[in-house]
This record gives structure tokens, sequence and C-alpha cells, in this order.
């Protein structure tokens, strides 16, 4: 794998409730392996980590592929995949 690239982990978005108030930090490298949270696998890579700060209770579709330009929300990139 190329450090360049982050590594698909699925070609769907991970459907997570999440809860108003709270933080989660969403895994921009791919070998996490608590997808789609970080695991601090990404140290030494030039990756980091996404935080995102829920607003409301919501089921939020958080990338699984990696490649989403609205990180860490999944924007259908994974289609062309």
């Amino acid at each position: 794998m190329s450090e360049s690239l982050p590594i698909v982990c699925q070609t769907s978005p991970y459907r997570i409730d999440v809860e108003a108030g709270k933080t989660y930090w969403w895994c921009a490298c791919g070998k996490s392996a608590k997808q789609p949270y970080c695991d601090g696998s990404h140290k030494g890579t030039g990756f980091a980590p996404v935080k995102f700060e829920a607003e409301r209770n919501e089921s939020y579709p958080f990338c699984g592929c990696k490649k989403t330009s609205k990180a860490p929300r999944c924007d259908g990139t994974h289609k062309a995949l």
C-alpha cells in the first residue's frame, strides 16, 4: 500500500447513530481495526483522523471507502469504485 492512499474499508457508508454533543474521530487512513473510528493506526503515515462533533442525535453516514470529498460524511464516491 502506498502511504499516500487510504485503504478502502468498505464500498458503502457506515451508518452510525451519533449522540448530540459527543465527539467522534473518523479514521482517514483505513488502517483502524475499529472502523469507522480512529484507533491510532495512522501514526507515521501522514494521515490524521477527522474530528466530527455531533450537533443532534441522528444516523450519520461515515465514509467507508475513505475517498469522500466531504470527510467524514459519505458523498457517494464509493459508487464509482
